[in-house]
């Protein structure tokens, strides 16, 4: 096969949202893609639950897991915040599901090959980029490399969080769970020294969800942290009574106001969360990496140049400089901070607004919900920090959806 138009490394969300737009069908200018996947072992992620808002319809409905069309967040004293944020709903992607669905795409196009290798680096080459095995060989190369590998180390920043979690698939013996409403955050749960904790629930019908403990905090817990986290909020706080684990899933996510190039080179691209597309206040990747692969699917796919979009704007991303900061300093209450915000900004206004899809003066409206105080003497300090490299993050299990 002669090089390829288009090389992308890496077969996570990134990686076969970028393949599969790209392969879609009735191109102006069809493209020769090659999408190079870890071999079966620990470089290939477990299953993982992505999540997401967006109106009903969308290219993925048929592999949804199941979707909410209300939201809810509870205060440390137990009082509930409902929001309908049509047209929004929320939805449940599980990735055997997309995988599957990308696969039936992939499988029709002539142009587009997989092949399985354990990549060790990605650079220039001549009239492109190559990607490099092993053993030290080139194992392909392309006109465009796309790298969606973790980096191994996040970039310089003045603060650096990290969002870590475990969650079950539960199954009760008694009705539980209301399946119209998705849980984004629960504050009934013990408070860490610094950052915030949170419990998560996903229903899929009345006798099972997905359960999660949640913390945004400077380092992760052990497996029995997690474990006696989980079993206070399901026993304590829920009060499921008896029910069956199914599933487990774990992860942790970088929160960072540190600059993702979306460069690695003049024709290697980075694209997912190395390339920047993790909301730094929410965690929320997965909305980001469809934006930045529709973009440079539709340019490629057309024959223009390439212009790797941001996947959220200036603006968006200061704001959540400062809101880490505050978070990190002490400054401000995590559970207080976003308990005011759902309860006082109309749902579908506030899911833009974590999109990065608001205007400046619904941002400023929404920034009057927050500890203004704080919140502005975080500003003024901002300019004055000084960005420093983190420590190696852990590995990652898989993106968390929460706000």
């Amino acid at each position: 096969m002669p090089d390829p138009d288009v090389v992308i490394v890496g077969a996570g969300a990134a990686g076969l949202s970028l393949a599969y737009h790209l392969c879609a069908p009735g191109a102006a200018v069809p493209l020769s893609v090659v999408l190079v996947d870890a071999p079966p072992g620990p470089l290939r992620p477990p299953p993982r639950t992505w999540c997401y808002w967006e109106p009903p319809g969308g290219a993925y409905e048929s592999a949804l897991a199941a979707s909410w069309p209300r939201l809810r967040v509870r205060a440390a004293d137990g009082t509930a915040t409902v929001a309908d944020p049509s047209p929004y709903r929320y939805k449940m992607l599980r990735s055997d599901a997309f995988e599957a669905l990308v696969g039936r795409r992939l499988s029709g196009a002539a142009s587009f090959r997989r092949i399985e290798a354990t990549v060790t680096a990605v650079r220039d080459a001549p009239n492109g980029g190559e990607v490099l095995a092993q053993d030290g060989r080139v194992l392909v190369r392309g006109r465009r490399v796309f790298d969606s590998r973790p980096l191994r180390r996040l970039p310089p920043a003045r603060t650096t969080l990290l969002q870590h979690f475990m969650g079950w698939f539960v199954r009760t013996e008694r009705p539980s769970f209301d399946p119209t409403t998705a849980d984004l955050m629960d504050f009934r749960t013990p408070q860490p020294a610094r950052g915030l904790s949170f419990g998560y629930v996903l229903p899929l019908d009345p006798q099972t969800a997905l359960v999660e403990y949640t913390e945004f905090s400077p380092a992760p817990l052990d497996t029995e942290g997690y474990r006696r986290a989980l079993r206070h909020y399901t026993q304590e706080v829920l009060k499921l009574g008896e029910f069956q684990v199914t599933a487990q899933e774990r992860g942790v996510i970088p929160m960072t106001d540190g600059h993702f190039p979306r460069r690695a080179g003049r024709s290697v691209h980075r694209i997912g969360t190395a390339g920047g597309a993790t909301r730094p206040s929410t965690g929320y990747t997965f909305a980001a990496v469809q934006r930045q692969s529709r973009s440079v699917a539709d340019r490629l796919r057309a024959g223009r140049g390439l212009r790797m979009p941001a996947p959220y704007g200036v603006r968006p991303r200061a704001m959540d400089a400062v809101m880490l900061r505050a978070l990190d300093s002490g400054r401000v209450d995590g559970s207080d901070f976003f308990t005011r915000l759902f309860s006082g900004v109309p749902g579908e206004r506030l899911l833009r607004f974590l999109d990065g899809g608001s205007h400046f003066h619904e941002d400023l409206l929404i920034g009057l919900r927050t500890p203004v105080a704080p919140m502005l003497r975080t500003v003024v300090e901002l300019p004055f920090l000084t960005r420093r490299e983190p420590p190696p993050p852990p590995p990652t299990g898989h993106e968390k959806s929460t706000p």
